[in-house]
């Protein structure tokens, strides 16, 4: 009989869940080759005799540190934090999937530096890497391929791309432009303005440009390059954007802006130079930040699942550093229909 002041093992817990010593290993290292019903058997074993996981022993026998790393890039925001609004909701998400893969997280902003890695999965402080945002991909390129050169553990989101650096998770961002189009030509919009940026430096909103512009090919209209103009993702950018295009003096009767923020900023242009929206202008935004649903009016936007990808970017990050087989994966997005595009 194991004495009451002394402390259970792993041995401890296998005894009582009936289950070998490496499976109980694994449902604490919460692999996935564990079958749900023998994990719940050897998690009931561990409450019931309060069983502690040691893991400053388990970090040394494993050389890992059983932290992950968050990275984010710094957008540009009104306030100090420096945090695309997007990005919080999937903060949360990765946060809650850490735990229950009994991991911790260290959060921090992206460095952009030569070795900007090494703070990290070098020294040890993080088993891998999670990158949230990227800037300009082409210039980002060259820093992915160092990471994968480098044999650095590492999983973003952001564009699924053929010959791409390393595995990332991203939403289907072609489909979500499709979305976009279908619904503005059922309420009778053909003259599309898109404001973003729409080259190969930003794939996303490119993706995004291209799928409405391939709705709207089968409704016999097209994207004009003279209804886009550039933005970066935030409301002064699509302020700045929309008064642009009002300059142009080409007649639009419909917005896709490649965020919400930017949505958001082209909406309070079009109402300072008297354009209703939506009678006049119909806008629609991309990810469904909380902010869309309160701007005046409430704002159609792409919906991005933030919640399953923060789940799969753990997940994901996760097999690999178990070097276990792993693959990148395309979310479907949803549109959802607000009264800034809703003229019905």
């Amino acid at each position: 009989m194991r004495s009451k002041k002394s402390r259970a093992t792993s041995v401890d817990i296998a005894h009582r869940a009936g289950v070998s010593q490496a499976t109980v290993s694994r449902v604490l290292r919460g692999s996935p080759l564990v079958n749900p019903e023998t994990r719940e058997r050897v998690m009931e074993a561990v409450r019931e005799l309060n069983y502690k996981v040691d893991h400053r022993a388990s970090s040394l026998r494993t050389q890992r540190s059983g932290t992950l790393a968050l990275l984010l890039f710094e957008d540009p925001t009104p306030d100090e934090s420096h945090i695309n609004p997007f990005f919080l909701s999937m903060l949360g998400s990765i946060t809650r999937a850490c735990a229950r893969h009994r991991h911790d997280l260290l959060v921090s902003f992206q460095q952009l530096s030569d070795d900007w890695h090494a703070d990290y999965e070098d020294s040890m402080k993080a088993d891998g890497l999670i990158l949230l945002g990227y800037g300009d991909y082409m210039a980002y390129h060259s820093k992915l391929e160092q990471l994968v050169e480098q044999g650095t553990h590492c999983v973003r989101w952001g564009p699924v791309l053929p010959d791409q650096p390393g595995i990332s998770i991203g939403c289907d961002n072609f489909r979500g432009g499709q979305l976009v189009g279908e619904h503005l030509v059922g309420i009778g919009r053909k003259r599309v303005a898109f404001l973003g940026h729409a080259s190969n430096h930003y794939p996303e909103f490119f993706d995004r440009y291209r799928g409405c512009d391939a709705a709207l090919q089968k409704a016999g209209a097209s994207m004009h390059a003279d209804l886009q103009v550039d933005a970066e993702s935030s409301e002064e950018a699509g302020h700045a954007a929309t008064i642009a295009l009002l300059e142009r003096g080409r007649p639009f009767d419909a917005v896709f802006a490649a965020s919400d923020l930017i949505a958001i900023g082209a909406m309070r242009a079009l109402g300072e130079h008297g354009r209703h929206v939506p009678w006049d202008v119909a806008v629609v935004g991309f990810d469904d930040i909380p902010m869309a649903r309160f701007a005046s009016p409430p704002l159609s936007s792409v919906i991005q699942d933030t919640t399953r990808a923060g789940e799969l970017l753990v997940e994901t990050l996760l097999k690999l550093v178990r070097s276990e087989p792993a693959d990148s994966v395309m979310l479907p997005p949803t549109l959802v229909v607000r009264r800034s595009s809703s003229v019905g």
